[in-house]
C-alpha cells in the first residue's frame, strides 16, 4: 500500500448508523389473521424443523460492552440457528447465525425480528439495547422481540475475520478505497481477500454473505419461531436486507417497517456520491450550529467552515497528530467527523475534536472511531468493519480502477469537507476486486413485487446518510406508505423520543394500520 495508508481508519468511511435502541407506544390492540403456513422450500426441510436450544447469552458477546448489555435485562436468552452455507447446496456445509429474544410479556402476535443496519451490525446487540428502551412498550408486550446477527456478523459462526485487534488500533488495514485517501495495488487486493478467506472460514464463507443469502436465513429463522409471517423492523442497511426478503418471500411477509431507509434503484457510485453529499449537509448544518458560539473552532461564518475545516485536516495526510495510544491521520479524523454527523447529538463531539486538533491533539475523533467500530475499554473490536466489507463485497457494484478514481473525484465533489486537497484517484482500486464470487444483489432490486401486504417506510428529512429521496423512491418501488419526519437525524422509530413517530409505528406494527397519504410528524 500507499506508505500514507498504513494508519487508515478502520470505520472512518462507514455509511450506515450501527446500533440505535427501539422504542414503541400504546396502541389498540387486535389480533391479525394468519394465512395457512407458506410451504417450505424442497431441501430446507430440517432446517425448517430444528428446535432451538435457547441458553443464557453471555458466551454470545464478542466485546466487554456487548456482555455489559446482555447483563442488564432480565429474560434475555440466545440459540444458534443452523443454515445452508449455500442455498443451492443445502445438504453441504452448514453456519449457523446467532439469534437473541426477549419473549413477550403478554399474549404476543408473534415474533418482531429487527436489524439495526450495517451491513455488519450485530443484530444481537440491537435488541439487547431495544429490551431495555422498550421494557414498558406494547410492543414487547405483544411480540417476542429478536436480534440476529447475520451471517458472517458478530457472534456468528463463522464470523468475518480479516485482521487483529491490535492492527485495528493502528488502523493498518484499510478494506475500502472509495471516499478515502488509502491506496492498492493489485497484490494488496488480493492479499486482502486471503487474509479474511484465512480468518473466516475459506473463500467459500466469504462467496455467501451477501444480504440475497442473509435475507434467506431470515425465513428459516421465521419457520423455526413458528411464525406463518414475518413481522420485521429494519433500519439503514437493515431496509437493503428487509426490500430483498419482501422481494424473495412476498407472501410470508406479515409487517414491515423499513426506518432510515435507501434508494434500491441506485448503483454503487450514484447512492455513494449521494450519502456523502448528505453528510456535507449535515457537516454545514453542524457547522451553522457551532458558529453560535465564540470559541466556535469552524470559524464564525458558516460559509467559510468547509475552508477552515481543510486547512486543519488536510496537513494531517503528511502529518498525523497524536491520538490516544495511536495518532490521528486525514482518514481517522474525516471518518470520526462523519461518525458525529448521524445524529445531532454528536454535534458537540465534532466540535470538541475538530478544537483538539488545533491544540495538536486527535483524542476526541479517534475515540468516536472506537465507538463507531465497537472497540471496547480492553481493546477487543467487534468485526463490523470486516463484515461491512464482505457484504458489500457481494452486494455493490464491482468498479474498475479507473471507475474507483472518478467515484472519489465525485465524492470530494459532493463533500467537499472531505477533499484531502492531493490527487487519490491512482490507487483507487476495488478492494474487493479478487473476491471469490461476483455480486449477486442487483440494481435495481426489489422492484414490481406482487402480492406485498402494506409495509410502512419512515424517513427523516435532513437524514445525512440515506437522503430523504431516496425513501420516497423506496416506498413506491413496494407500494409503500410513507411517514415524514422533519428534522434531523438518522433513524427515529426505534429511539422512543418522539410520541408522533411512535403511537404511528406501533399501530402500524401491532394492529397493521397504515398512516394516511401524506402524514408527517416533527422532531
Amino acid at each position: 500500500m500507499h506508505p500514507r495508508s498504513s494508519a487508515r481508519a478502520r470505520v472512518g468511511v462507514a455509511t450506515t448508523a450501527l446500533l440505535v435502541p427501539l422504542a414503541g407506544c400504546v396502541a389498540p390492540e387486535s389480533e391479525p389473521s394468519a394465512p395457512p403456513t407458506s410451504p417450505t422450500p424442497s431441501g430446507l426441510e430440517a432446517f425448517h424443523d430444528q428446535e432451538l436450544a435457547w441458553e443464557e447469552c453471555d458466551e454470545y458477546a464478542t466485546t466487554s460492552t456487548e456482555s455489559s448489555v446482555y447483563a442488564l435485562s432480565d429474560g434475555l436468552e440466545c440459540a444458534r440457528l443452523e443454515v445452508p452455507l449455500d442455498y443451492d447446496e443445502p445438504g453441504g456445509r452448514t453456519i449457523h447465525v446467532a439469534v437473541l429474544r426477549l419473549p413477550a410479556s403478554g399474549d404476543a402476535v408473534g415474533s418482531l425480528v429487527t436489524n439495526p443496519g450495517g451491513p455488519g451490525g450485530s443484530g444481537l446487540f440491537g435488541a439487547a439495547f431495544a429490551a431495555l428502551t422498550l421494557k414498558d412498550s406494547p410492543l414487547t408486550e405483544r411480540f417476542d422481540l429478536v436480534g440476529l446477527d447475520p451471517r458472517g456478523v458478530g457472534a456468528s459462526t463463522p464470523a468475518i475475520d480479516c485482521y487483529s485487534d491490535e492492527e485495528a488500533d493502528r488502523g493498518a488495514v484499510p478494506l475500502t478505497a472509495q471516499g478515502t485517501t488509502a491506496q492498492f495495488t493489485e497484490e494488496d487486493t488480493r492479499r486482502l481477500v486471503e487474509r479474511c478467506a484465512e480468518g473466516s472460514g475459506g473463500l467459500d464463507v466469504l462467496a455467501h454473505v451477501g444480504t440475497r443469502d442473509a435475507a434467506r436465513d431470515i425465513d428459516v429463522l421465521r419457520a423455526v419461531l413458528g411464525d406463518d409471517e414475518l413481522t420485521f423492523l429494519g433500519q439503514s442497511y437493515g431496509t437493503r436486507l428487509g426490500a430483498v426478503y419482501a422481494e424473495q418471500f412476498p407472501q410470508n411477509v406479515r409487517a414491515m417497517l423499513l426506518d432510515g431507509a435507501g434508494d434500491p434503484t441506485q448503483g454503487t457510485v450514484e447512492r455513494r456520491v449521494s450519502a456523502y453529499a448528505g453528510f456535507q449537509a449535515a457537516f454545514d448544518r453542524m457547522a451553522a450550529r457551532c458558529a453560535e458560539r465564540e470559541d466556535c473552532p469552524l470559524g464564525p461564518d458558516p460559509d467559510r467552515a468547509t475552508e477552515v475545516f481543510q486547512d486543519l485536516v488536510q496537513p494531517l495526510y503528511v502529518d498525523p497528530v497524536p491520538a490516544l495510544d495511536a495518532e490521528l491521520g486525514f482518514d481517522e479524523a474525516i471518518g470520526g467527523v462523519i461518525t458525529g454527523l448521524y445524529t445531532e447529538d454528536a454535534w458537540p463531539r465534532i466540535i470538541a475534536g475538530i478544537a483538539e486538533i488545533e491544540d495538536g491533539r486527535g483524542d476526541e475523533l479517534l475515540q468516536m472511531n472506537h465507538d463507531f467500530g465497537g472497540r471496547d475499554p480492553e481493546g477487543r473490536w467487534t468485526n463490523f468493519a470486516e463484515a461491512n466489507y464482505a457484504i458489500n463485497c457481494l452486494d455493490e457494484d464491482r468498479l474498475t480502477p479507473e471507475e474507483g478514481g472518478r467515484l472519489r473525484t465525485a465524492i470530494h465533489e459532493a463533500a467537499p469537507f472531505m477533499d484531502p486537497g492531493v490527487d487519490v484517484t491512482g490507487g483507487a482500486r476495488d478492494t474487493c476486486e479478487h473476491w471469490p464470487a461476483e455480486p449477486n444483489l442487483g440494481f435495481p432490486y426489489a422492484q414490481d413485487i406482487e402480492g406485498l401486504p402494506d409495509t410502512l417506510v419512515v424517513s427523516i428529512t435532513g437524514d445525512p446518510t440515506t437522503p430523504h429521496a431516496g425513501a420516497q423512491v423506496l416506498a413506491d418501488s413496494l407500494g409503500s406508505a410513507l411517514l415524514t419526519v422533519e428534522g434531523e437525524g438518522h433513524g427515529i422509530v426505534n429511539l422512543g423520543t418522539n410520541p408522533c413517530v411512535d403511537e404511528i409505528a406501533a399501530e402500524y406494527l401491532i394492529n397493521l394500520q397504515v398512516p394516511a397519504e401524506g402524514a408527517t410528524c416533527s422532531l
